[in-house]
């Protein structure tokens, strides 16, 4: 016959302190909350006391008053950190762009575009048009977008980009450095077309293209159309290959030749 299991004996959890003053225990609050990283539910424990009492809130309503506000605020947080680990130049937001300044570009498709739906199925996305037509405003806008959704994005220049694969290479890091690049489920390449690449270059940029293709999405902003892309990639055969990993299943997105920056720059000097 088996032995006969020990009966389970289960420890409260909660402590019962009697004759706690209240001020004992918004210190023990406080250092609970020091202890425990809480720093949100620490700073507004008052104010939400005061709520409280004046609201008549039930104690599982206190309760979940300050665990949604620590919630809210480490969502908060955590966003912030996305967008600042994303290295954008600038701060541009799609709410700030001009759509009404540049007639080709459809607000409708930016603002489905920036619901992020491509970048949760690793799609591409290009933007083609002329300097000061908004192609890097809408690349910065989309990308923080997708920050603050939760994605992880890269942002960086191609010439950047290419310049830090050559190094990788001779440092005999390359492997990492795709793979880095590869875990980004956005990457922004901005100013692709503006200046040629070497064939080296343009071999190690298909190769974070390669990692990437149909598992994590890729935005390009060139000043140059699809046909032109023989100047900055020499290879005929790269080149084709380089446009095929971008546009597979992607949006294209012609940002005209009119430019609105200018355009603008120059109405501030007449006014």
């Amino acid at each position: 016959m088996a032995p006969t299991a020990p009966a389970t004996t289960i420890t409260p959890t909660l402590r019962r302190r009697r004759g706690l003053t209240e001020e004992a225990a918004l210190a023990a609050v406080d250092q609970a909350c020091r202890r425990l990283r809480l720093p949100t539910i620490r700073g507004v424990l008052d104010e939400a006391i005061g709520v409280a009492k004046k609201e008549q809130l039930s104690y599982p309503g206190f309760l979940a008053e300050l665990l949604l506000a620590e919630v809210d605020d480490r969502d908060r947080r955590s966003s912030v950190r996305r967008v600042k680990a994303a290295q954008f130049p600038r701060d541009k937001w799609l709410g700030d762009f001009d759509f009404d300044a540049n007639p080709a570009i459809e607000a409708a498709t930016i603002h489905q575009l920036a619901k992020g739906d491509w970048i949760r199925k690793g799609e591409p996305l290009c933007l083609i048009g002329d300097s000061g037509t908004g192609k890097s405003h809408l690349l910065i806008g989309l990308g923080t977008a997708a920050a603050e959704q939760g994605h992880r994005v890269r942002y960086t220049l191609a010439t950047r980009l290419v310049n830090e694969l050559v190094e990788a290479a001779d440092e005999k890091i390359l492997a990492k450095t795709i793979a880095r690049y590869g875990r980004v489920d956005l990457l922004i390449i901005d100013e692709l077309g503006y200046m040629e690449l070497d064939r080296r270059g343009a071999e190690l940029l298909f190769q974070v293209l390669t990692e990437r293709e149909e598992k994590n999405s890729i935005a390009i902003a060139s000043n140059q159309s699809f046909s032109g892309w023989t100047d900055t990639f020499t290879d005929p055969r790269l080149c084709a290959a380089i446009v095929d990993r971008l546009t597979y299943h992607g949006t294209i997105i012609e940002t005209g030749t009119h430019s609105y920056r200018l355009a603008n720059s120059r109405s501030e000097l007449t006014a």
